[in-house]
C-alpha cells in the first residue's frame, strides 16, 4: 500500500489544485476564502479544548463539522459538475439560531456595546468571531466574481452572531459582567 505524505510537491510554484482538479495561484480569492474558514475552524477548535459547558463543546464539534464543508464548498472548482460534495442545509443555520435563543434566556439585555476580554476563553471566542466576519467578507467579494452558494454565507454571517453570544454566555457561566464600551472620551 503507498503510503500517504503531507506534501505533494505540487505547490512549490505557488499553485494549488481546487476540489476537482483546477490549478489555481495560492493567492486567489477562492484560497483566501477557504483558508479563511479554515482558519476559523482552528480558532472553533481551540474554544471547544476549554473548560466550557460540554453542550458548548457538542455544539462546536458540529460547526467545525459545518465549516469543514463549507470548506469544501469553496474549494471546489466551480466549472465541474461531477464532483458531489456534502451541503450546508438550512437546519444548520436554524440550529444556530436555537442555541442564540436559548443562551440570550440567561443574558442581561445588550444595551451598549461590549469589549472583548474578561476571560481567556471568553478572548477566544471574540477573536474566533472577528476571524469568521473576515472569512464572511472575503466570501461575499469572491462571490462577486464566481458562484457561491448563498447558504454559505448566511452561515457564516450567522455564526459570527453565535460566537458573539457564546462569549457572553461564557463570560457569564465564568462569573464575568460584559465590559461595556463607552463613548464619554471625546463628549
Amino acid at each position: 500500500m503507498d503510503e500517504w505524505k503531507i506534501y505533494t510537491r505540487t505547490g512549490d510554484k505557488g499553485e494549488t489544485s481546487l476540489i476537482g482538479g483546477k490549478r489555481v495561484a495560492k493567492n486567489h480569492i477562492r484560497i483566501e476564502a477557504y483558508g479563511t474558514v479554515d482558519e476559523l475552524n482552528a480558532h472553533v477548535g481551540l474554544i471547544r479544548d476549554q473548560d466550557i459547558d460540554p453542550h458548548y463543546k457538542t455544539v462546536l464539534l458540529q460547526i467545525q463539522e459545518n465549516l469543514f464543508i463549507a470548506e469544501s464548498l469553496l474549494a471546489k472548482d466551480e466549472t465541474n459538475h461531477e464532483v458531489k460534495l456534502p451541503c450546508l442545509k438550512e437546519t444548520d443555520i436554524t440550529q444556530l439560531e436555537k442555541e442564540m435563543d436559548t443562551m440570550n434566556e440567561d443574558l442581561p439585555t445588550l444595551n451598549h456595546f461590549i469589549l472583548p476580554g474578561g476571560h481567556t476563553t471568553v478572548s477566544y471566542t471574540h477573536i474566533a468571531r472577528c476571524v469568521c466576519r473576515r472569512a464572511e467578507r472575503i466570501i461575499i467579494s469572491l462571490a462577486e466574481q464566481a458562484p457561491v452558494d448563498e447558504i454559505i454565507i448566511r452561515y457564516v454571517n450567522r455564526l459570527s452572531d453565535y460566537l458573539f453570544v457564546l462569549a457572553r454566555k461564557i463570560a457569564k457561566d465564568h462569573g464575568k459582567e460584559d465590559t461595556i464600551w463607552t463613548s464619554e472620551r471625546c463628549k
